[in-house]
């Protein structure tokens, strides 16, 4: 068994102060293949006071742009020499598959080289106009300070550097506390910091539960911003722990997302293949365990039981099993929790209505599945309305729910009838219809023909109960700084306000 020493603070790896431990499973068979370090509060503690001791007095802070832009690249050079390393530790972690861990490290990689690229190509800072020659005004923008990060269990890597490479590039301090069910691939990439030469003190890490170090991540008052990855639940505890202390907090909570297809997309036998082909892979991949997944098919009535037959077809089809092995592409649910989970939404579906069009249930064990694997096939439900449990929450397991409409207005109204507001997508041969929907959606991100794909440059985030903030592009950097306005009179002389 994989035993780690996880805790990283000042630059020393060591075991929890309490002596606890916790053992890592792997989902494709329930059983332990890792043991961690199980911090608590006082850990935490420890690794702030090292995060502020190397912002306050260390060099990182003022550290010149292009030295901290070249770490980010030796940082993502490493990233890509254990690339294979790297998505085993995704796969026995997380339960995706190897092809998705490899994804998972490339795009981590890129984030890394990206926020490199967007500071060097700065200037000093914005020069504002005073109306005077005798004044020079300009806006500059400072590091916020300790950042307390927290991240999710589905892309315990990349949410981790989402964070990490805007966090170090603005020339933050920080503590990560990754999920504790998924720790290993953020230890490894601590690790790989370290051996790029960050200094000590300025990354740390502590392994443990969200009710003990993260809240205390996230009160704590020496943390000058907290950013979050989770569930709605869990994101309003932080966001309230950070409350008293007036902290800068950022938050990404998930979503219920509206995969839209127009009739007229399906007109030709390829943009019908198409479409299919995406609303499984929207729905299905990393089995669901995406906050994007477009987990509500909304399509238009005239094409709707053609759509289904075929998606239901096709989803039944797909192989179920162990990540590591050659052909599987849908591994796990990540926890016996998730799959319970998922299990309960379905029925809750069946109870008020749904119907079943293909899964619905755990597969039988076979050479790829072990027995004690928390599997659940690729799920659809048809004849889905607005009323069921299984549309207003967020599923997080691979369940697909249909429902349809007859007008543009229909579709958007159904596609905005969510407390959420992450992403959607839109499907039609019509472009200005594509461009009038798109705008009509309260959606951070739109994909038009797509479904997916986002950019290291672009922002990530989302409206309503989707969060607060916003990770990549120059927003994501912005979240890490101050905006500081320092104004310089070149002739000074007395104002005379007062007459004595």
């Amino acid at each position: 068994m994989l035993t780690r020493t996880t805790i990283h603070a000042d630059g020393a790896w060591r075991d929890a102060l309490s002596g606890e431990t916790r053992e890592i499973l792997d989902p494709a068979d329930g059983l332990p293949f890792a043991v961690v370090a199980e911090g608590g509060a006082e850990d935490a503690d420890a690794a702030v006071a090292a995060a502020r001791a190397a912002f306050d007095s260390g060099a990182w802070p003022g550290t010149p742009v292009a030295e901290r832009a070249a770490l980010l690249r030796r940082t993502a050079g490493l990233l890509v020499r254990d690339r294979e390393e790297l998505a085993l530790l995704e796969s026995r972690d997380a339960g995706k598959t190897l092809a998705e861990g490899r994804a998972d490290v490339d795009c981590v990689a890129d984030a890394f080289r990206y926020f490199a690229d967007l500071v060097l190509a700065e200037g000093p800072g914005r020069v504002v106009d005073a109306g005077s020659d005798t004044v020079h005004s300009v806006v500059v923008h400072e590091p916020v300070g300790v950042c307390a990060m927290i991240t999710p269990w589905n892309y315990p890597l990349l949410q981790a550097s989402w964070k990490i490479a805007p966090a170090l590039a603005a020339g933050n301090t920080f503590v990560v506390k990754p999920s504790e069910i998924t720790p290993l691939s953020t230890v490894a990439l601590i690790a790989l910091l370290a051996e790029a030469g960050l200094p000590s003190g300025v990354a740390n890490l502590v392994t443990g539960p969200g009710h003990t170090v993260g809240a205390r991540l996230a009160e704590h008052p020496d943390v000058d911003l907290v950013s979050f990855t989770g569930g709605l639940t869990s994101g309003v505890k932080v966001a309230q722990a950070a409350a008293p202390g007036v902290k800068k907090v950022a938050l990404e909570l998930g979503g219920k997302n509206p995969n839209v297809v127009f009739a007229d997309a399906c007109r030709t036998a390829e943009g019908f293949d198409t479409a299919v082909d995406q609303a499984l892979n929207a729905a299905f991949i990393h089995s669901g365990q995406v906050c994007s997944a477009g987990s509500r098919l909304i399509v238009e009535e005239s094409v709707r039981e053609r759509f289904v037959a075929e998606l239901s077809r096709r989803a039944a089809r797909i192989r179920l099993g162990r990540g590591t092995e050659d052909g599987v592409e849908c591994g796990p649910l990540v926890s016996l929790a998730q799959l319970e989970r998922t299990e309960e939404y379905v029925a809750s579906a069946l109870a008020e209505g749904a119907v079943l069009r293909s899964g619905g249930r755990r597969p039988e064990p076979s050479a790829t599945r072990p027995a004690g694997g928390y599997f659940h096939e690729p799920t659809v439900l048809d004849r889905c309305h607005r009323r069921m449990r299984v549309i207003r929450e967020e599923v997080f397991g691979p369940v697909l729910t249909v429902e349809t409409f007859h007008t543009e207005d229909e579709a958007v109204a159904l596609a905005n009838d969510t407390e959420y507001g992450l992403a959607g997508a839109v499907w039609t041969a019509d472009a200005a219809r594509a461009r009038r929907v798109a705008g009509r959606l309260r959606h951070g991100t739109v994909w038009i023909n797509d479904f997916h794909p986002y950019l290291p440059q672009a922002e990530w985030g989302g409206f309503g109960k989707s969060g607060v903030g916003r990770e990549l592009g120059p927003s994501g950097l912005a979240e890490y700084r101050e905006t500081k306005h320092v104004y310089q009179n070149l002739a000074p002389r007395p104002v005379r306000w007062f007459s004595g």
